[in-house]
């Protein structure tokens, strides 16, 4: 008997530490591990301890003959994993050792509230050293970032992990400053005056654009803004879709494009037993929408949704899933990546299952398309419908395979796009900004100006504002621990200067610029309230969407 990992896998490594018989891999320090879609349990080694699981911040493991229906497949998943796996070690990740310093109290300012800003404190106040403070502050009154806005709400295992991060907000040392804009109420000056260090972990808020004809009229928007409109963002809860055409388009495959195809073709009386938000909910009551084809413009060996979000569409009972035979033919290239690759090789059996399976007439349906990119959004005031061209794997001159369009095309008629081609991260304030890479301007988590390659005193960023979005949450656990490690070193090498005021100084400067700030137990009694909402209606919360109600609820 052995363990399994399944779907909501996170990539935490949580797990990796407590095995005694190093039975999971990729761990932090293979070379597998930053590129994994999940981590995998070997069922040869593994000595059914069930340490792993109960270090698991989402659920994610489970005895083998105790799966789920929907997840029994995950057993032979983990297996094969194996089989003809050779695990590659990289270079370790430094052992965090707080320096010797006489700097006590050492205080880090940590903008963020997101996973990657609660990873970093969870690494700063993890020392076995009193007098470390850390200050985090978020513009919203409430916390999670991405995992309460982005996360799908069909998916609460994954949110889970805000048990581990809470955890952190309780650890001595640490405040949390909500409802607080870094660049408005405080500036970077700000901070550094009251800090020794500050490291931002603001994230991607933006989206990528198609740069085609028409992608700016009504009905093409982008998936970041309907993900955040369903998610009861408050910023977004007032936005507005058109749901009354029978099919939609999302262009790219990520995992982003299949949560939005998945959940515009699930029953609302299914949502509605979620935490999505109420007026998402009754608007997909009236939607007419039967058909969502996903477009992905490169072949399906280079698709970027992982195995697990493929696999959770063909579990849909009363949606059909369509992929063309043809277009899983694979080239020479693709078939060497897929050769070289578990998690490819997956997909692909993945894909090959769908594409044989018969259909079953189903009134809605998703439709897969590879080697597809749209040239043209059409439509004389609204979206009407999308050019679509067929494109071809070349090979470019660095030796990688790029999508190339041919001349022939097709039109999609539509009501809706959604583009799904990326996250994207703003700048901010004071901060050098890389517009190329959509991060701010570093080198491994230090921030540089990248005129002189300096790097900006005291200055660190971890998360999509430091790499790209890239990764699934747990993925920010490793990248945060590679920032702090820098800052750490910085410290030992005295290169962080003393701040000039203390904790009760900050405290009294946000008193004065934004007196209407909240801390934890403010978040606490939003986060209540929600739950006496969903109690209610039979949900895990309904989420609050006005800013000053939010405020007032707290302040209470």
């Amino acid at each position: 008997m052995a363990f399994v990992i399944t779907q909501p896998c996170c990539n935490d490594a949580s797990c990796t530490e407590v095995c005694p018989v190093d039975c999971i891999h990729p761990t932090p320090d293979e070379r597998g591990f930053k590129s994994t879609e999940m981590l995998y349990i070997d069922p040869e080694t593994c000595i059914d301890c069930g340490l792993c699981v109960d270090a698991c911040p989402v659920d994610a493991i489970f005895r083998d003959d105790d799966l789920p229906e929907t997840m029994a497949r995950y057993s032979k998943i983990n297996a094969d994993y194996f089989a003809g796996t050779e695990i590659e070690y990289a270079d370790p990740a430094p052992s965090l050792k707080f320096p010797k310093v006489d700097q006590e109290p050492f205080r880090v300012a940590i903008v963020g509230a997101g996973p990657s800003g609660f990873y970093a404190a969870r690494e700063l106040l993890s020392f076995k050293r009193s007098g470390i403070e850390v200050d985090m502050f978020d513009r919203l009154p409430t916390p999670w970032g991405l995992v309460r806005a982005g996360v799908a709400p069909d998916h609460p295992e994954t949110k889970a992990v805000t048990d581990v991060f809470a955890e952190v907000s309780r650890r001595p040392g640490f405040r949390l400053h909500l409802n607080v804009e870094v660049g408005k109420h405080l500036t970077h000056e700000d901070l550094m005056e009251h800090h020794h260090a500050v490291l931002y972990t603001v994230g991607a808020p933006s989206d990528r654009h198609l740069g085609i004809p028409g992608e700016d009229l009504p009905g093409s928007l982008a998936a970041t803004e309907f993900v955040a409109w369903y998610n009861g963002h408050p910023e977004y809860a007032d936005h507005t879709f058109d749901l009354s055409g029978t099919r939609a388009v999302i262009v790219g495959n990520g995992n982003v494009a299949l949560d939005v195809a998945r959940l515009l073709v699930t029953e609302p009386d299914k949502l509605a037993r979620t935490d999505m938000a109420e007026h998402a909910v009754e608007a997909l009551r009236g939607s007419a929408i039967r058909e969502v084809v996903v477009l992905g413009r490169r072949g399906p060996a280079q698709a970027a949704f992982t195995s697990p979000e493929l696999l959770a569409l063909g579990q849909m009972a009363d949606v059909d899933v369509v992929v063309d035979p043809a277009e899983l033919e694979l080239d020479s290239h693709s078939e060497a990546e897929v050769a070289e690759s578990p998690a490819k090789r997956l997909k692909m059996e993945i894909l090959r299952e769908y594409a044989e399976r018969p259909l079953a007439g189903h009134e809605k349906r998703i439709v897969l398309r590879f080697l597809a990119s749209p040239v043209e959004i059409k439509g004389d005031g609204h979206v009407s419908g999308v050019v679509v061209a067929r494109n071809e794997m070349v090979e470019g001159p660095d030796g990688t395979l790029r999508a190339s369009s041919t001349d022939q095309t097709e039109l999609l008629e539509t009501r809706m796009v959604l583009r799904s081609v990326g996250y994207r991260g703003v700048p901010v304030a004071d901060l050098p900004f890389d517009d190329a890479r959509g991060t701010i301007a570093n080198v491994g988590g230090r921030v540089t100006y990248p005129e002189s390659g300096e790097p900006m005193p005291g200055t660190y960023t971890a998360g999509w504002i430091k790499r790209g979005p890239s990764g699934v949450i747990g993925t920010n656990r490793q990248c945060a621990h590679d920032t702090i490690a820098l800052l750490i070193e910085d410290l030992a090498a005295d290169r962080l200067s003393a701040p000039k005021g203390d904790r009760e100084a900050l405290e009294a400067l946000l008193a004065d610029r934004q007196p209407e700030a909240l801390d934890w137990a403010g978040w606490k009694a939003i986060d209540a309230r929600e739950r006496e909402l969903g109690k209610a209606s039979g949900r895990p919360r309904v989420k609050l969407l006005d800013l000053t109600e939010m405020v007032a609820i707290a302040k209470k």
